[in-house]
């Protein structure tokens, strides 16, 4: 299956604490051509954002230790990766969530669950620059 709607091997992380949404993300991803690089808390994301230069963050909001919102604020506070689009994910989807991660930096505000629709749409709207 070929699409040429972005960079072969493209890198997007996904941060959540939920293996199922981590796993669910990484198959729609994975099968849409993207590399995937998990990460199950923002401490992890942290960890491994430096070695694997994503294209693209997945962000939960409601994590344990650092939340999304810290977690967004301090990728964009990055000299490296301050343009890289973070998106949230949240269950919630109320105006003070995305007004609060409009805040912080993300790019946009994804809902949970999201179908594999969406979960793409995003990513080509957020990496349309770098094909």
């Amino acid at each position: 299956m070929t699409n040429l709607q972005h960079p072969p091997g493209l890198k997007i992380m996904v941060i959540d604490d939920s293996s199922t949404i981590r796993r669910s993300a990484e198959i729609f991803l994975t099968q849409a051509g993207y590399q995937v690089v998990l990460a199950d808390d923002g401490f992890d994301a942290l960890a491994k954002i430096n070695d694997h230069h994503p294209a693209l963050v997945f962000c939960d909001i409601l994590m344990p230790r650092l939340d999304g919102y810290q977690t967004c604020a301090l990728i964009k506070k990055s000299a490296r990766f301050h343009t890289t689009p973070v998106l949230m994910l949240s269950s919630k989807d109320g105006l003070f969530d995305r007004a609060r991660g409009a805040m912080v930096g993300s790019s946009a505000y994804l809902t949970k669950p999201f179908s594999k629709d969406s979960l793409l749409a995003a990513v080509r709207e957020h990496t349309a620059s770098l094909a």
